[in-house]
């Protein structure tokens, strides 16, 4: 990851923005989460996003006990 956060920003909404267009050869949805990993490092509701899915991914693979 680069140390320029405008970089991160850049990279990290194109990598979102090329992911909403993922029906297009190329491009694919994957590009959506991974551009949100990489604005969670800047941006309070990316992090929140990914916080809130690293939760609930270990409540599912737990079984659902906490």
């Amino acid at each position: 990851m680069p140390q320029s956060r405008p970089a991160r920003i850049a990279i990290g909404g194109g990598l979102v923005c090329g992911g909403i267009l993922g029906f297009l050869p190329i491009l694919g949805f994957w590009m959506v989460p991974l551009g949100v990993l990489v604005l969670s490092q800047d941006i309070a509701i990316a992090r929140r996003l990914r916080r809130r899915f690293s939760v609930w991914w270990a409540r599912r693979r737990n079984g659902g006990n906490s």
